[in-house]
């Protein structure tokens, strides 16, 4: 069955949800990112103990090294200075090389790159040892390199998907609708199978990306009201109303799709693009708006078809998707 849930990090992805999904046909993953290596082996784990159905980790590729750090301090007063608590900046590779070497040991059905490509190296020792890699690109020059580095399947996802933009690089607000995507992609050079990621939420939009060269549709906000997933109680509240969303680099740093709120128009303006100094800056920001139920200062990941996300257990999501499939 052509649905796979998108990994959704920062506290969406659970085992259940995974295992929920790829139990009911669909390839369900788990997001390491943000998360020690041994919280990700465990999680593999849980999942193995739920299902014996394929399933999927994805990572997240490091970027160079450190932003520069005077506009990031400048934000952390900022914050300061609207009565908020920031947490310290810095930059690390969210354990890059201890997660590479979990991904060769624990052999997950497929691992899924975001921010960047894996080395042809990486890919052919993954292949090597049965494991598919995936990586998630927003541009036909994206697509080349991975590529070139033989992934065996291009994520595509376009602007109109929430949370992390998947861009190798900062990119400013721009970049190619899914569907515009989807047909650059698959055009001569377009022989490697694709996945289509950004606000597919319905039957008919399955069908629609299927129709567009796609093999298969990665949905996340689609999940991210099942009773399976971490999502905050807040969060899930405001995925269910209409409501604008947008790109901002408020809360990480980093172009993300979320409904718009008054944290990211107080503080969007300042942000630098430094990730993932900016991440580790409002993370206690977040952690406390989580801990209130406070949806003006959380960051509300969010495709801009959010308020179509149903509050069904994820099986029965991937049955309504699935609906798609001729």
């Amino acid at each position: 069955m052509p649905i796979v849930q998108a990994p959704l990090a920062g506290g969406a992805s659970t085992p259940e949800l995974a295992a929920a999904v790829s139990g009911a046909g669909g390839l369900g993953f788990l997001a390491a990112g943000y998360k020690t290596p041994d919280v990700v082996r465990a999680e593999v784990a849980a999942v193995r103990a739920l299902t014996g159905a394929a399933f999927g980790v994805n990572v997240f590729v490091p970027g160079a090294g450190p932003s520069d750090p005077a506009p990031v301090q400048r934000y952390a007063r900022a914050l300061r200075d609207a009565g908020l608590e920031p947490g310290e900046a810095r930059w690390e590779d969210d354990h890059w090389e201890a997660k590479v070497e979990l991904l060769l040991a624990e052999r997950p059905a497929v691992a899924s790159f975001t921010f960047g490509c894996p080395s042809p190296d990486l890919v052919a020792a993954l292949r090597g040892t049965g494991v598919e890699a995936w990586v998630t690109v927003t541009s036909p020059a994206e697509a080349a390199s991975a590529r070139a580095a033989g992934a065996d399947v291009l994520v595509a996802q376009g602007f109109e998907a929430g949370g992390h933009r998947a861009a190798f690089a900062d990119e400013s607000e721009g970049g190619y609708g899914l569907l515009a995507l989807l047909a650059l992609l698959g055009g001569p050079d377009g022989a490697m199978p694709l996945v289509a990621a950004g606000a597919i939420a319905t039957a008919a939009t399955v069908a629609a990306v299927l129709a567009a060269g796609a093999r298969a549709a990665q949905a996340g906000t689609a999940f991210m009201r099942c009773p399976e997933a971490g999502t905050a109680p807040a969060h899930r509240d405001a995925l269910a109303r209409p409501g604008a969303t947008r790109l901002t680099r408020a809360f990480t740093g980093k172009p993300a799709r979320g409904i718009r709120n008054r944290f990211m128009t107080d503080h969007e303006a300042l942000a630098p693009g430094a990730y993932p100094e900016l991440h580790h800056v409002t993370a206690p920001v977040r952690a406390a708006a989580r801990e209130r139920g406070d949806a003006e200062a959380l960051n509300l990941w969010a495709g801009q078809a959010h308020e179509l996300a149903p509050d069904l257990p994820a099986a029965q999501v991937v049955a309504l998707l699935a609906g798609g499939v001729r």
